[in-house]
């Protein structure tokens, strides 16, 4: 329990982000519809009316907030928001995950309340365009960006593949992505990713107790296990960026199995010997 952050148990742990300017660490319960921190050991939380999955920093006062219906910035010490871009209305879709980009970009992906196979896309919102980069993605997750190589990653969780592909100078994709990672023989499935200062990438990995750390040539260089199954979503946090923090789910879990495991849905942080690298700034103008 040594890794413990916080103990609130959230149905669909996700988005974990930390502010570069406040210092502080974020995260979302989706289906839970509320986002959640802590500042001077108190915890907060800020309560949607809809499913809210990811966010990027736009000031040290204000988060941009990804739901299902589009793109919110919210003043955090009033939780005031104002609509700032929209996602097609359809109901039965959500955000999923997402993250900003090191052109002051917000890639942020959808997918069907059930799952349905398809049903997703992954969207960029940059100075007032949102624009469909990828459809037909039925879980997109482990979007992130090794800014050194102008690269861009994201997954579909149920294919169990990764991609990248690499960025122009404006940040939209300058080619066709080419396959990252293959987890279909380990039978692992790729959740929410972050890389750090030397371009290797941290995946959670949805129902394996953990994040694995990759290099820049697809090698597994480093696994970090924790007392969740549901590992959902890392981030570099802390002043040198050497905590490893990891959201976890209890979504899918029978009453029983929710028992067996006290720590699902919780919150983690661990030191580890890699150093992350700071939230992009989301540029709205």
């Amino acid at each position: 329990m040594s890794d413990l952050f916080d103990a609130r148990r959230c149905e669909l742990g996700e988005g974990a982000f930390w502010h570069p300017g406040r210092q502080q660490f974020f995260w979302f319960d989706i289906t839970g519809k509320a986002l959640l921190s802590r500042e001077r050991g108190n915890e907060l939380r800020w309560q949607f009316d809809e499913c809210v999955s990811a966010a990027g920093w736009i000031s040290t006062a204000e988060l941009l907030v990804a739901s299902e219906t589009g793109l919110w910035k919210m003043d955090i010490e009033s939780g005031r928001r104002e609509i700032v871009a929209r996602l097609p209305p359809e109901q039965h879709l959500r955000s999923n995950d997402g993250r900003a980009d090191p052109r002051g970009g917000f890639w942020i992906g959808t997918m069907g309340k059930q799952s349905e196979h398809e049903a997703g896309a992954i969207w960029r919102y940059y100075r007032g365009e949102m624009r469909k980069l990828y459809p037909g993605i039925s879980i997109p997750n482990a979007i992130c960006f090794d800014a050194e190589r102008s690269l861009g990653y994201f997954a579909d969780t149920r294919l169990k593949r990764i991609w990248s592909v690499r960025l122009d100078r404006d940040g939209w994709p300058a080619e066709e992505p080419g396959l990252f990672l293959d987890l279909t023989v380990s039978g692992v499935s790729p959740d929410g990713a972050v890389t750090d200062s030397e371009g290797s990438f941290w995946n959670a990995q949805w129902g394996a107790s953990r994040v694995a750390c990759y290099g820049p040539d697809s090698r597994e260089i480093a696994v970090h296990h924790f007392d969740a199954a549901r590992i959902s979503c890392p981030a570099f946090g802390g002043t040198d960026l050497d905590l490893l923090f990891a959201t976890s789910a209890q979504q899918g879990m029978t009453p029983e199995a929710r028992l067996a495991e006290p720590c699902a849905g919780m919150t983690f942080c661990r030191a580890v010997p890699a150093r992350g690298v700071a939230e992009h700034r989301v540029v709205l103008g």
